[in-house]
């Protein structure tokens, strides 16, 4: 309940979420990272704040105030709800609890979070035609922290090191 130009805080958001605070925050990043120079400057940097949460075992968000404090206006989860909430609808099909013993795992959360930091290094470079494909993968591991699902984020593991070896590779930042 509110106005819609109210200001949703992410600390507010995220408080009491746990682990699937990190989902979420990852979440948010996904929109920014569709976008080149957006990405560098705003989806990274959140994308390896998780990852970090993750690889220290960390299971509470931690924000800086500067941005615990912000957040996005009430009006976009609305639309973003309006636009997209029958397809995530459709979505909780495929996408529900399952090994959670691999998310539940330090070293899950460890290969997680290394995984996160590397992607959000690859999204900050200029690297053509690969926003979205970050973006897609982005989700598919967000999805998965939020919805405890192991199986999807096996799939993410997979797809997310495949992405940062040949991006990697190709790019000749993570090669030398």
């Amino acid at each position: 309940d509110g106005a819609p130009d109210d200001v949703l805080q992410l600390g507010s958001l995220l408080e009491g979420l746990g682990q699937r605070g990190l989902g979420v925050l990852l979440f948010l990043a996904i929109p920014p990272s569709l976008f080149p120079g957006v990405a560098a400057v705003i989806g990274s940097p959140v994308v390896i704040l998780v990852g970090l949460h993750l690889l220290l075992l960390r299971r509470q968000v931690w924000l800086p105030a500067f941005l615990r404090h912000r957040g996005p206006h009430r009006d976009l989860i609305i639309r973003f709800d309006q636009r997209f909430g029958r397809w995530l609808g459709r979505m909780e099909r495929w996408i529900r609890p399952r090994w959670r013993g691999l998310l539940d795992h330090p070293l899950g959360d460890i290969f997680t979070g290394a995984l996160l930091i590397l992607l959000g290094i690859l999204l900050a470079l200029p690297i053509p035609f690969t926003n979205v494909v970050f973006a897609v993968l982005l989700l598919v591991i967000a999805l998965a922290l939020l919805e405890d699902d192991g199986v999807l984020m096996v799939i993410g593991w997979i797809l997310g090191s495949a992405a940062v070896l040949v991006f990697g590779i190709l790019s000749g930042e993570l090669a030398t």
